[in-house]
C-alpha cells in the first residue's frame, strides 16, 4: 500500500476528472486488471479468449487517450520533438511521434528519427558484457588492471580490488561523476585515466554506490581485449542487425551521418534553441555513445524482457537484473518516492521493487536530448521515451508509468474514479 500519494500527482488526476483518464494510468490499469495471457489460450478457455479480446480493444482505445495527453504536455512544455512506444510482452501497443527534428524547420521527427540514448546506452554496454561474460571470454571476477592496467588508484592495493563487475554496477567505491567534468571538456580517456592515481574509493569496491561514467566505459577496452573485436563491432553484430534495429548506431561520426536524426535542444529565456552535437560523452562509448530512433527501441524492449532469447538469454537477463548494490538516495526522488519499495542496481539497469513487483529502469540526459526506458518484470509491459530537449517532462510520464503499471492502490483507485 502506497503510504502518502504525492500532492502533485494526486492533484494531477483531480485536474483530469471529468475530463479523461490521465495518460499512462488508464492504459496500464486495464493491463494491470486484466492482463491476457499466453497461458489463457493455452487453456483453451473460451470465457478467457473473449476477454483477451476485449482488453486488446481496450487497450487499444487506451493508447489512443495516452496519445493525445502525451501530446498535450509536450505542446503545454514547448518540447520541439518526442517519440514514444509501449510494448506489451512482444507486441507494440502505441508507437507515435510528435514534433519537429529542429525547432524552426519543418522535418517531422517519425518512428525512425534518430535521437542521442546518453545513459541508455549503459543498458546495451552491460548486456553486451552479459552475454560475453556467459560465454565464457571473461569473468566478472577479473580484475579491471588485467585489461586497463594504466588504472591505478591513490592506493594501489585499492585498484587491484576492481572487478569488471564494479564497472557496470557503479559498486566501485568512488565519488559519483569522478572526472565527469573532463569528459565534458572533451578529452578523450586515456588523458583521464591517469588522475584516478591521485583519488581513492570511499569504500572497498563492491560495498557503496557512486554512479560513474568513465569507468564505466572502461568495459569497452575489456570487452576488446577478451574477444579481439571492438565493443561497435560487437553492438552491430550481436544486437543491432539480429534485432533488426535498423537506425542504431554508436558514436558521434554515425549520429552525424544520419539523415533522419533529430538536433538537441536547451532551454533559453525566448525558449527552446537548437544547440550543436557535441562530441563530450561520446567519449565515452559504453556510458553515453548510442544512438537509435523509436522503431529500435521497441526491438530493445522486447528483448530485454525476453522475447528475442536467441539474443539476450533468460539467464543473461537473470545476471542483469540481480541487484549488486543498492542504492538508497533514489528511494527519495521526486517522481517516484511515494512508490518504490527498494532501490538497487543491477548490471547497466536500476532497479526500483514496488510492491510485488520490480520496474528496470534507466533514464539519460545528455546536452540537448532526454531519454528513458522501462519496463515491468512482472507484467511484461514497457516504455521507451525519447526527446530532443531537456525537459523533465520526461521524469514525469515515466514516473507515472512506474506507478501506474505496478498497480500501487492509491494511485490506481485515484484513477479509476477518473471519468473517461
Amino acid at each position: 500500500m502506497i503510504q502518502g500519494i504525492s500532492n502533485r500527482i494526486r492533484g494531477a488526476f483531480q485536474a483530469a476528472a471529468g475530463k479523461r483518464l490521465s495518460s499512462l494510468a488508464f492504459l496500464f490499469v486495464l493491463l494491470v486488471a486484466h492482463p491476457a495471457t499466453a497461458a489463457d489460450a493455452a487453456r483453451g478457455d473460451k470465457s478467457a479468449r473473449e476477454s483477451s479480446k476485449s482488453v486488446s480493444k481496450n487497450v487499444a482505445a487506451s493508447a489512443e487517450e495516452f496519445d493525445r495527453y502525451f501530446r498535450e504536455m509536450l505542446e503545454q512544455h514547448g518540447i520541439p520533438g518526442a517519440a514514444y512506444v509501449i510494448v506489451d510482452h512482444d507486441q507494440v501497443v502505441a508507437m507515435n511521434t510528435y514534433g519537429v527534428r529542429v525547432k524552426g524547420k519543418q522535418e517531422a521527427v517519425t518512428s525512425h528519427t534518430v535521437f542521442r540514448l546518453a545513459s541508455v546506452s549503459k543498458t546495451f554496454a552491460a548486456s553486451m558484457a552479459a552475454v560475453l561474460e556467459h560465454e565464457h571470454k571473461f569473468n566478472w571476477g577479473d580484475k579491471v588492471v588485467r585489461y586497463v592496467p594504466e588504472l591505478s588508484f591513490k592506493t594501489p592495493a585499492l585498484s587491484m580490488k576492481l572487478q569488471v563487475q564494479h564497472l557496470l554496477s557503479h559498486s566501485s567505491g568512488l565519488t559519483p561523476n569522478a572526472y565527469d567534468n573532463y569528459l565534458e571538456d572533451n578529452r578523450p580517456l586515456s588523458k583521464i585515466l591517469p588522475m584516478f592515481a591521485t583519488i581513492d574509493p570511499n569504500c572497498d569496491p563492491g560495498k557503496c554506490y557512486g554512479y560513474q561514467n568513465v569507468l564505466f566505459s572502461l568495459i569497452e577496452d575489456v570487452i576488446q581485449k577478451a574477444t579481439g573485436v571492438p565493443y561497435s563491432r560487437q553492438l552491430k553484430d550481436r544486437f543491432f542487425v539480429p534485432l533488426q534495429m535498423e537506425d542504431a548506431s554508436l558514436g558521434w561520426e554515425a549520429f552525424m551521418a544520419a539523415g533522419n536524426r533529430a538536433a538537441p535542444h536547451v532551454q533559453t529565456g525566448s525558449g527552446w534553441r537548437p544547440v550543436k552535437v557535441e562530441k563530450e560523452y561520446y567519449l565515452a562509448a559504453p556510458a553515453a555513445g548510442v544512438n537509435a530512433s523509436i522503431s529500435d527501441m521497441a526491438q530493445w524492449l522486447k528483448a530485454q524482457m525476453g522475447y528475442y532469447p536467441e539474443v539476450l538469454s533468460k539467464e543473461v537477463i537473470a545476471d542483469l537484473t540481480t541487484e549488486r548494490v543498492e542504492t538508497r538516495r533514489h528511494m527519495q526522488h521526486r517522481v517516484w518516492r511515494d512508490y518504490i519499495d527498494h532501490a538497487g542496481y543491477g548490471l547497466g539497469w536500476r532497479l526500483y521493487t514496488v510492491g510485488d513487483d520490480r520496474i528496470v529502469f534507466h533514464g539519460g540526459w545528455v546536452a540537448g536530448f532526454r531519454a528513458a526506458v522501462a519496463y515491468s518484470e512482472k507484467r511484461k509491459v514497457g516504455i521507451a521515451i525519447l526527446m530532443n530537449a531537456e525537459s523533465r517532462v520526461i521524469a514525469d510520464l515515466t514516473g507515472q508509468f512506474i506507478g501506474d503499471i505496478t498497480g500501487r492502490s492509491k494511485l490506481v483507485q485515484a484513477s479509476t474514479t477518473v471519468k473517461k
